[in-house]
């Protein structure tokens, strides 16, 4: 059997671009509004998208922002952003 060679990576389901490596996520135990959701430590080949205040589960999230492919411009997540670091 061949072993694969390098590290493991999650893709767009829409592209095949590389989002994010399998040693970076944190959970895999999120529901989001589209369907199963991953939490990573770190993403590649995005961009901050249009910043939002949005009433989640947890209550009014200040300072939501959109994670956009940058090859693409789809939308794959969201990411709560600190407002210093905006």
């Amino acid at each position: 059997m061949a072993q694969s060679i390098g590290p493991r990576l999650y893709s767009c389901c829409n592209c095949r671009n590389h989002v994010g490596l399998h040693d970076d996520i944190i959970s895999k135990a999120f529901q989001g509004r589209t369907g199963r959701a991953f939490l990573f430590s770190h993403a590649m080949n995005i961009v901050l998208g249009a910043k939002e205040d949005r009433n989640l589960l947890t209550g009014l999230t200040p300072w939501l922002t959109y994670l956009v492919l940058t090859a693409t411009n789809r939308w794959v997540g969201t990411k709560i952003v600190k407002e210093e670091d905006w």
